[in-house]
C-alpha cells in the first residue's frame, strides 16, 4: 500500500467513528504531537501504548468524529514519506452542533505500515471544542 492509501484506511469511516484498530500501525509505530495541550502525551512509542491511550480516549469525548476530508497530500522526494494536509468534522451528541478543525500529518509507512505518524494540531480550538461540549 502507498503512503496515502494507508493513510485513507486509518481515515475509514469506522475509524473515525471510534473504532480504533490500529491495524494501519506497525508495532514499533512512533506518534507524536508537537504541539500537544499541556497534559497530554507529546509522543507514544509502539503500537501497543497508543491503543492502550487512544481507546479510551476516544471513548471518553464528547464529540463524535464522523468525517474526514483530505485537502492535500504532498509527496515527497522520499517515497515512505507524505504530508497530509485534512480536515476533521464532528458531532456533539448532546447539542447537534457540528465542528472542525484542520491538521497535518507527516506519514512515514513502510510495508503497508505507518512506522511515524507526527501531527499537527489546533489545539486551542480543540480545547474549545471539547470544552463546550
Amino acid at each position: 500500500m502507498t503512503p496515502r492509501e494507508v493513510f485513507e484506511r486509518a481515515m475509514r469511516p469506522e475509524a473515525l467513528a471510534g473504532e480504533v484498530s490500529g491495524d494501519h500501525l506497525a508495532d514499533d509505530v512512533v506518534i507524536e504531537w508537537p504541539f500537544a495541550a499541556a497534559g497530554r502525551p507529546r509522543r507514544i512509542e509502539g503500537r501497543a501504548a497508543f491503543l492502550a491511550m487512544a481507546g479510551p480516549a476516544r471513548a471518553a469525548m464528547p464529540i463524535r468524529i464522523d468525517e474526514c476530508t483530505v485537502e492535500a497530500v504532498h509527496e515527497t522526494a522520499d517515497p515512505e514519506v507524505i504530508v497530509v494536509e485534512y480536515r476533521l468534522a464532528g458531532v456533539k451528541p448532546a447539542t447537534g452542533e457540528r465542528g472542525a478543525t484542520d491538521l497535518i500529518a507527516v506519514l512515514r509507512v513502510r510495508d503497508g505500515k505507518v512506522v511515524h505518524w507526527r501531527e499537527y494540531q489546533d489545539t486551542l480550538a480543540i480545547a474549545r471544542a471539547m470544552a463546550q461540549a
